[in-house]
């Protein structure tokens, strides 16, 4: 099946999912737990989950899955050749408190690239999507990324991990950033974040997140013209495309000033970055 063909499908159920997100959400019909400590999970994540498998499975059975809830063994990002990458509900707090940022994002790779990407919001009804090399799109229409070139003028979002123990390096990165920057945004949904970086709502994106959370909408904003990365090297393992540890992602024009302060910040060096504004 041609990659446009996939897309189109990818689409379609991503639609069919966001159906189903709204329909849980209006009945409230809905219970959570935690899952890794803190980490919220719903009924409806899971049901949403075993509802994109089955459709991925009508369509593609012998691809490989990656998903949130139902196949979250991550060691297929090494073995597999064709692989679909699977978040039911992004942004799951959101969700369960009523906030729109809500996402389905479904992305495929193969060989280690990443060849299409969905990203559909269904209470706010946008649609976002990219083919590799051809371009992206909100709701059928061309998306570019934004042209900032001065970081104290631009926008950033970023998130942070349900570990609270984790969470006092990253209140160094939020510092230096903060010194620096227009503002911050803290969306609570990292493949929305990535679409908007894509169609400069937002004009830079860092965070530490899983394959399932960034995969869609990282191809999103490459297509749309963002520059994306890493901070550190990718393990050789794992495909770059595919790694989400410490990625950044942004307007070309102001990649390597945010990268700087984020390194910095990694090491203590907040007021090197203070007196540099």
């Amino acid at each position: 099946m041609e990659p446009s063909q996939r897309l189109a499908e990818a689409e379609r159920i991503a639609r069919l999912a966001g159906e189903r997100i709204v329909a849980a959400r209006q009945s409230q019909a809905f219970q959570h737990r935690y899952k890794s400590g803190d980490e919220l999970v719903t009924d409806a994540d899971v049901d949403v989950d075993r509802l994109i498998a089955t459709e991925l499975d009508a369509h593609f059975r012998d691809d490989a899955r990656l998903t949130e809830e139902l196949s979250p063994e991550r060691d297929v990002l090494e073995e597999s050749e064709s692989l679909w990458i699977v978040d039911p509900i992004d942004g799951t707090v959101n969700f369960a408190y009523g906030h729109p940022h809500v996402a389905v994002s479904i992305a495929w790779a193969s060989e280690g690239k990443l060849r299409l990407g969905v990203v559909h919001a269904p209470f706010l009804g946008e649609t976002f999507t990219a083919l590799r090399g051809e371009g992206a799109w909100l709701n059928g229409e061309p998306i570019e990324a934004s042209d900032a070139r001065e970081l104290d003028r631009s926008l950033v979002a970023t998130g942070f991990p349900y570990r609270r123990d984790a969470r006092a390096p990253l209140l160094r990165r939020l510092t230096g950033v903060l010194a620096r920057c227009r503002d911050i945004r803290r969306n609570g949904s990292a493949a929305l974040d990535l679409c908007h970086v894509a169609c400069g709502r937002l004009d830079a994106y860092y965070e530490s997140v899983s394959p399932w959370d960034f995969a869609a909408g990282l191809l999103i904003a490459r297509e749309a013209g963002a520059k994306t990365g890493h901070l550190y090297p990718c393990p050789d393992r794992i495909p770059a495309d595919l790694y989400g540890e410490n990625i950044l992602v942004s307007a070309p024009g102001i990649h390597g000033a945010l990268r700087d302060i984020l390194l910095k910040a990694d090491e203590g060096r907040l007021d090197e970055i203070e007196n540099s504004g």
